[in-house]
């Protein structure tokens, strides 16, 4: 029996299935993703600690030039056309130019290896958090298997200390992250044991970042509603607590001030724009 195609609904079927793709479901789910996106650990972190080591206030003129020049113009070219296009980063650049096609594969392996950074940091995260439930926190005492003989807790030194000893002594904290995080070894020609608490949490990482994306812009419109808060209320918590320590205002003056013989630094610049991008 012959058996008879249309094939212009064949093709329309075709055509509506490619460009049936998930949709954010409210407007305040794509703000509050853009808004998690520009704000996170690096803020934190990494900010923090350029600021300090690049001239302190100075560290913002040339911040503020490249994030009007470059990092705006480049997050506006990244917003717009995903939301003209609805495709893909590669798809994308391969309709605007196929010569602009390696754009979409350079972006996606920088996101890959960013998102392999950022999911080692998490199970960090993860393993401070398992271990902060003791009753005694491991990284505040020298009484732990991993110390060693000149591991010293500085809180408890007094003046009658020898203080020479103290020289070459390691703190709890370091201690614990060196020889219980990341369990250094000897050399490189020394490969190690595996560290499988630091393994589970890593896989741990991996799942949460599945779920959360799992079925697109669906999940992720959901979850932003609690990560982005939590991260901003944690911003303004710490924010909070650092300005009500003792000495707090001696201690911005000294670390937002202005170095201005840092601006003839190339290196300087140059940090700027890789923070930006």
């Amino acid at each position: 029996m012959e058996r008879h195609y249309d094939l212009n609904k064949i093709n329309t079927e075709a055509e509506t299935k490619e460009n049936k793709r998930s949709q954010w479901a409210k407007k305040a789910e794509y703000f509050l993703a853009v808004a998690g996106n520009i704000v996170g650990l690096g803020n934190v972190w990494r900010f923090p600690y350029l600021c300090y080591k690049n001239g302190g206030g100075v560290f913002l003129v040339p911040y503020l030039f490249f994030m009007v020049t470059c990092g705006v113009p480049l997050f506006l070219l990244e917003t717009a056309l995903g939301q003209y296009t609805r495709k893909s980063g590669i798809i994308s650049w391969r309709n605007i130019c196929p010569l602009f096609e390696g754009i979409g594969y350079a972006g996606l392996m920088i996101i890959i290896y960013t998102a392999i950074i950022y999911i080692i940091i998490l199970a960090w995260a993860l393993f401070y958090l398992f271990h902060s439930f003791s009753k005694v926190l491991p990284w505040a005492s020298c009484s732990n298997t991993w110390n060693t003989a000149t591991c010293e807790e500085f809180h408890k030194s007094s003046l009658s200390t020898n203080w020479t000893k103290l020289e070459n002594a390691t703190s709890p904290a370091v201690e614990f992250w060196d020889r219980r995080v990341l369990n250094i070894s000897g050399g490189i020609d020394e490969l190690g044991s595996l560290n499988w608490e630091m393994a589970l949490c890593f896989l741990l990482a991996w799942i949460i970042c599945y779920f959360c994306v799992w079925k697109g812009v669906r999940s992720v419109g959901k979850v932003v509603y609690f990560t982005v808060s939590f991260i901003y209320i944690m911003l303004i918590i710490l924010l909070v607590r650092g300005l009500t320590l003792p000495g707090a205002k001696d201690g911005i003056i000294y670390y937002l001030y202005p170095e201005p013989s840092r601006l003839a630094d190339p290196q300087f610049s140059s940090v700027q724009f890789k923070k930006i991008i």
